[in-house]
């Protein structure tokens, strides 16, 4: 199995384009670092061949003082290329990172529900490192000796043909027996490297949910599942390094015949005075270096399979494209949004609908009750006001725009969700509520907190706004983490709300405060609010009922409330909670 460079170059081309001067002045670096290697044993040839003559000390020390200078500058020199070469390798593949976490953030949630974080956490940081280790060492290593196995070639041809055509045969043959073994390891490498994402998946996973596991006594089924991935992603590794085994023994091979040939080679042309023992050292030496390209690619040749089975990998993850493509830019009206649904039918399988031919219409302004038993489709209805998903038959729209005509960052922050489960990061409270987002201004964020009533809250943060809040919003409590996810809908200024029953968990006094703060957030809004409880209800204009993804009762809210015929009418009576759980 081959490891094609173009698919290297493809990966990272757009990444070292803009580096060309570091990369001028790395490849500078690298020839004149070849060339001190070949030049350097010219002088300890002449060294030692003007000491067996018995010429002056003074001419001996002056080599000598050239001979340590020249080799003092091949050292800075080398360091020097490896400093430009890690820095073109970590700045291309730190901009390679961020490329495809983007394109992983922007795939559809179809992708994301198939595909384990820990998955992608291997392909964006585990593989991409590997791609770093290509630029930073096998440039530096492989790519720099081979160069010096060409400079030594021509050095030895200048000495003598016989000894330029012996050791380039050498080297061909050597090149050619490496190339064959190199891809021994590859698939085994592969498979080991998609054992250790699945393996990071499976811990990802089950540490995220170790209080249900701990409660239900599936620890030891988790641990056994846990050792049965361990076992597997062992014994990929054992068939890699059996794989990496017979490589390095093809190239101790190789060096030894080297060796053999410099050494025989000099003990007969020296026995036959056609060269002198400075010779002799010059062709050990240089044979030295011929053999150097070799171990090192023998050395590097794990990282030679690692990244071929990278680049696969991250090839494949680059070419999945997204179902929900990027609209062409229709512009949606300002103010609050109309929603209109059109025939439209949705699910997650194929031939296992959620929504069938769901259709109504909500007026700029107006709020709508979204009622239902649980999986009667109505986070789903959200999801796709959203384009999270786009629906399999019939139009969406937002006013008079279908939903598919905006470009998606626009779109979605036209449209905010705020749930009962709200998602805080390891940063700054300002970066919470902008969502990293620099350009909002301080004041406009100190503005909404005071609307929402958190002066309270935000005078005791030590530090206001650069105050770091914890993982997952550890030390807030349920009711400031609702009121921060309101604060971030307010600085997006939305002309569409969903609110997923967003004050269930909380106790009254904390309720009200957020009761206020949903009446604020619905002036001159569009708003869908998804109900769990009756007292949820009463800020809706209209009610729609959803039952196994089909509308059975739509209407307006005061009527359905009176009307005895009506489904809403049923649910009042015998207590919304216990009917919808």
């Amino acid at each position: 199995m081959n490891i094609p460079l173009k698919s290297y170059w493809d990966l990272l081309a757009r990444h070292i384009r803009p580096q060309k001067l570091r990369f001028i002045i790395l490849t500078v670096l690298l020839l004149s670092s070849i060339g001190l290697q070949i030049f350097n044993p010219q002088i300890m040839r002449r060294f030692i061949d003007a000491a067996q003559t018995g010429v002056e000390i003074r001419l001996l020390l002056t080599l000598a003082g050239l001979f340590l200078m020249l080799a003092l500058a091949q050292q800075l020199i080398a360091i020097g290329a490896s400093y430009f070469g890690e820095t073109v390798a970590w700045t291309a593949t730190n901009a390679l990172r961020g490329e495809l976490a983007r394109h992983c953030i922007y795939l559809d949630m179809t992708f994301h529900n198939d595909t384990p974080p820990g998955k992608l956490i291997e392909r964006i940081d585990g593989d991409v490192m590997e791609l770093s280790n290509f630029f930073s060492q096998l440039v530096i290593r492989v790519v720099g000796n081979l160069l010096l196995l060409v400079g030594v070639i021509g050095a030895l041809f200048l000495e003598d043909w016989r000894l330029g055509v012996a050791f380039s045969a050498f080297a061909l043959l050597a090149l050619y027996a490496l190339n064959r073994v190199r891809g021994l390891a590859i698939p085994h490498q592969k498979a080991f490297r998609e054992s250790t994402a699945e393996l990071f998946g499976y811990i990802e996973e089950r540490l995220s949910g170790t209080e249900d596991i701990r409660s239900s006594g599936a620890v030891d089924f988790v641990l056994r599942g846990l050792y049965r991935l361990a076992f597997e992603n062992l014994g990929h590794w054992k068939k890699s390094w059996r794989m990496m085994f017979v490589i390095e023994t093809v190239g101790g091979v190789l060096m030894m015949l080297a060796n053999v040939m410099a050494l025989v080679g000099g003990y007969y042309l020296v026995r036959g005075n056609l060269i002198t023992i400075g010779t002799v050292f010059l062709i050990v030496t240089y044979v030295n270096l011929l053999g150097r390209p070799i171990w090192e690619l023998t050395r590097q040749a794990e990282s030679i399979q690692n990244i071929g089975a990278a680049t696969e990998r991250l090839a494949e993850l680059r070419a999945i494209k997204s179902k929900v493509l990027d609209g062409p830019g229709a512009d949606l009206a300002p103010g609050p949004l109309a929603l209109h649904f059109d025939d439209v039918s949705f699910g997650y399988q194929e031939g296992e609908p959620v929504l069938q031919d769901v259709t109504f219409a909500l007026e700029p302004g107006k709020a709508l009750g979204l009622l239902g038993r649980t999986g009667s489709g109505k986070t789903t209805l959200a999801r796709l006001v959203f384009r999270l998903y786009d629906p399999t038959a019939g139009a969406i729209r937002l006013g008079d725009v279908d939903i598919r005509q905006p470009q998606l960052k626009p779109l979605r922050q036209r449209v905010a969700m705020v749930t009962q489960d709200v998602q805080l990061f390891q940063a700054t409270v300002r970066d919470n509520l902008t969502f990293f987002d620099r350009r909002i201004p301080d004041e406009a964020i100190r503005a909404v907190i005071e609307q929402l009533e958190l002066t309270e809250w935000y005078d005791h943060l030590p530090q206001g706004l650069d105050t770091k809040l914890e993982t997952g919003g550890r030390g807030l409590s349920a009711g400031e983490a609702q009121l921060l996810a309101f604060t971030r809908v307010f600085l997006r200024n939305p002309g569409l709300v969903i609110l997923d029953e967003a004050s269930s968990r909380l106790d009254p006094a904390t309720e009200q405060l957020i009761d206020r703060a949903v009446s604020k957030l619905l002036q001159d809004r569009t708003a869908i609010i998804i109900a769990h409880r009756l007292g949820t209800i009463h800020r809706a204009d209209e009610i729609m009922i959803l039952q196994d993804g089909q509308v059975i009762e739509h209407g307006d809210r005061t009527q359905l409330a009176v009307d005895a015929d009506s489904r809403f009418y049923s649910l009042l009576q015998t207590g919304l909670e216990e009917v919808l759980a």
